[in-house]
């Protein structure tokens, strides 16, 4: 074989080793990021893998927000219609969170209990703030 072929042989060979073993460790550190949504129902229903962080949303379900008496600790439920998931969270809800609203709440998954770590209130499109 030329010199110069097997040069670049060599040259293309590794670039592609490189590229490879790159793209593949770039892989193995995002699957540890995801945030995989489920809806409540898909979680009663047993479709949702045990041991990874989730998001779950729904609508807050009517008087079934509880506060803890001297701490942040907050426990809710979040149905679909179909199923419901109770949630506890530890910390400050958002200004928009409230019953029979939607929200999105993302943590990980206890049994039929979300251990939630974070809690988003989500809004319409024609949201105005309270200041307007």
């Amino acid at each position: 074989m030329n010199p110069l072929r097997r040069q670049r042989l060599v040259l293309v060979v590794f670039i592609v080793v490189v590229a490879s073993a790159g793209v593949g460790l770039l892989t193995y550190a995002l699957r540890e990021n995801i945030n995989l949504f489920y809806t409540p129902s898909q979680v009663v229903a047993g479709e949702v893998p045990e041991g990874v962080r989730l998001r779950i949303g729904g609508m807050v379900v009517v008087g079934s927000l509880t506060r803890g008496a001297d701490s942040l600790a907050r426990t809710f439920e979040v149905t679909d219609g179909a199923g419901t998931v109770q949630v506890n969270y530890t910390g400050i809800l958002p200004d928009l969170f409230a019953e029979n609203a939607p929200a999105v709440a993302a943590g990980n998954l206890q049994g039929a209990v979300l251990i939630a770590d974070e809690v988003l209130a989500k809004h319409d499109e024609d949201y105005t703030p309270h200041e307007a």
